[in-house]
């Protein structure tokens, strides 16, 4: 089934190192008590929230090299839809020269935050710019290295059942990455400024029946590791190749101990690799972008109950690529939810050792599951908007092409100086 390239985007060539200058910011965006907004990430949840467990909040880190400069944004929502990237990233772009091809705006996919719409959506869009100026004033000579750890946090949720459907549940057997990847920047002085963290799993430690605000195990981590270095450091939390995956304790309700707990096991790991990294103050940034389309599907809805499922054609569903590279630092945007064997071909086809998927970034095309995985149809292969034998090849081959293509321009470029 062939994959069209819809648009690639400026892509600027990497050029030969450029003194490090790091800012970065935090800003709250946890709505009041009692607004009762309607949530999202359960359809069967209608009613508002009626609390506030822990706060969610725009999390931001800017980085300048030379004349270049580029932006790394995770939000605690539970996504982005490709409308409303569109529209803050045109707005960072003009108000904080943040070239489009240079930004990765990432939902934590928490599903404890209100949906969003309306007063809402603003005040979040108002937030991630005020966030992106905050972190862009406090520009200042930094160092950047990357390293990674491994945390049991996280298990394969596609789940045989008594009946021989797949559907939601615990597969131990299932494929699931436990890499905790850590980028760490730094002041000249070593001083932490700011952890990017990514892991692959959903932020479903709390279920349907939760009605309080929460930031869920995405929150629960950043908290822990910035509490840790009192709270002078910005830790922004990012999604891996999860869209197969869930929190060993899942759907807990409004039981947060769990979610706790995973946040403390998660971050402690995540203290323990930035301790360990080496850093440069000297680094090559690029980025780029393209958008990909792959036939779409949709489920028919209204089968009998146990009924295998049907699907009929739909309308092409638009996937977005991006790359941010810092030196050998490949961080891979795909804007929706990708399943782990996807993510795992990607980082061993990619060039760079240093490759890292970012889920849920610069928009959103629902689930993107891997050729094999259409075989067993379980809830992620139902709401995925894209038929098999494209999404796979799309995303691996593009992003391995797009670290390609920068790398050999900026070696280009480099020895040209």
């Amino acid at each position: 089934m062939t994959c069209f390239v819809l648009a690639l985007f400026a892509a600027e060539a990497l050029l030969g190192a450029e003194d490090l200058r790091v800012g970065a910011a935090r800003v709250e965006i946890t709505p009041a008590a009692d607004a009762a907004l309607p949530m999202s990430g359960y359809a069967g949840r209608k009613d508002g929230h009626r609390s506030v467990h822990d706060p969610l909040y725009v999390r931001a880190v800017v980085l300048e090299a030379g004349a270049r400069r580029a932006a790394i944004v995770s939000a605690d929502l539970i996504g982005f839809s490709h409308e409303f990237w569109a529209h803050v990233a045109g707005r960072l772009a003009a108000e904080h020269r943040i070239p489009v091809s240079h930004l990765l705006l990432a939902a934590t996919h928490t599903h404890g935050a209100p949906s969003l719409r309306d007063a809402y959506a603003q005040r979040v869009e108002d937030s991630l710019s005020a966030a992106v100026a905050q972190a862009a004033s406090r520009l200042a000579p930094g160092r950047v290295g990357m390293g990674v750890g491994r945390a049991n946090v996280n298990v394969n949720r596609r789940a045989l059942q008594a009946n021989g459907s797949w559907y939601l549940g615990i597969n131990p057997d299932g494929p699931s990455d436990k890499t905790v990847a850590v980028v760490k920047f730094e002041s000249a002085a070593g001083v932490p400024l700011a952890m990017f963290v990514n892991y692959g799993v959903h932020g479903t430690a709390l279920g349907m029946r939760n009605s309080a605000i929460t930031a869920d195990l995405p929150g629960a981590t950043s908290r822990w590791v910035e509490r840790h270095f009192g709270d002078k450091v910005v830790v922004p939390w990012t999604s891996g190749a999860g869209g197969d995956q869930c929190p060993i304790y899942d759907r807990l309700d409004d039981r947060f101990d769990g979610m706790e707990a995973m946040g403390r096991i998660l971050g402690d790991e995540v203290i323990r690799v930035a301790a360990s990294i080496t850093t440069t103050g000297r680094v090559s940034l690029g980025g780029a972008q393209k958008v990909v389309t792959c036939p779409g599907q949709k489920a028919v809805p209204g089968l009998t109950k146990g009924a295998p499922p049907a699907f009929v054609d739909a309308a092409a569903t638009s996937i977005r690529l991006s790359l941010l590279r810092i030196n050998d630092i490949a961080l891979t945007g795909v804007s929706g939810e990708v399943l782990t064997l996807i993510g795992q071909r990607t980082k061993s086809e990619s060039p760079t050792s240093n490759t890292i998927m970012v889920t849920h970034c610069n928009g959103s095309s629902g689930y993107l599951p891997d050729d094999a995985a259409y075989a067993r149809v379980s809830y992620e292969i139902k709401s995925a908007r894209v038929k098999p034998g494209c999404a796979e090849t799309a995303i691996v081959k593009g992003l391995v092409q797009m670290i390609q293509e920068q790398t050999l321009e900026g070696r280009a470029l480099s020895a040209d100086k």
